[in-house]
């Protein structure tokens, strides 16, 4: 992936680089808000790395503008601002994902791959798979090896999600945000004790297990092979 890095601290936009290409991609950076819009607005990019803080235009302008003149780039703000009205303004703002300083890398890999597999705005599925389990979102269904399988409306959002990042590790908190929406972390089991069910159902009394606990990581849903 090409990704542009928009972060005034030179030590952590460093970090993250050097990360990233150490991952295999090639990553541009920059240290102020204007640069940032320029080449966010000039070149491609798979994904858009920004900080809210920057001199010479604040984050949040930099997405604003980009996001008025079309550009579609999925855009992952890394900032120390993490309030809940924070967070809600970036959101708002054009933003596609949130992260708060400090953080693990290991998440912020995460949450760039995830982004970068959405698909375009344009582009509508109809149906999503991943070995015999097929969901359909027109009809909202589910099925493995042509059995149906029923699922609470909750259940159904959270293996949607994991479907469309299949073979991508998901973390405990990008599930609170994306499928429950809390944009903190509520202290509960909700996430565990879901996909313990989800795994009731479509993992059990099949061949092989898709759902996949990845440790001290999160979950992974892929084919056995």
């Amino acid at each position: 992936m090409k990704i542009l890095v928009i972060e005034d601290n030179a030590e952590m936009s460093g970090h993250i680089a050097k990360s990233l290409q150490q991952h295999g991609h090639i990553v541009d950076q920059t240290a102020d808000g204007r640069d940032g819009l320029f080449l966010a607005a000039s070149e491609p990019y798979d994904v858009i790395i920004v900080d809210r803080m920057l001199p010479k235009l604040d984050g949040l302008n930099v997405v604003k503008t980009l996001r008025g003149s079309g550009v579609k780039t999925p855009i992952l703000f890394l900032t120390a601002l993490g309030g809940i009205d924070d967070r809600v303004e970036g959101l708002n703002a054009g933003g596609d994902d949130y992260l708060v300083k400090p953080f693990a890398f290991a998440e912020l890999l995460a949450r760039i791959t995830a982004l970068a597999r959405r698909p375009a705005p344009a582009e509508q599925l109809t149906a999503l798979r991943i070995a015999d389990l097929e969901m359909d979102l027109l009809k909202r269904t589910v099925a493995r090896g042509g059995k149906t399988i029923d699922l609470q409306p909750q259940e159904f959002k959270l293996l949607e999600y994991m479907l469309r990042n299949a073979d991508r590790v998901v973390t405990r908190t990008m599930l609170l945000e994306n499928v429950w929406h809390f944009h903190f972390d509520p202290q509960t089991t909700v996430v565990e004790t879901h996909i313990s069910r989800l795994r009731g159902k479509i993992d059990a009394n099949f061949e092989f297990p898709l759902i996949h606990t990845i440790r001290g990581a999160g979950y992974c849903l892929r084919d056995h092979s």
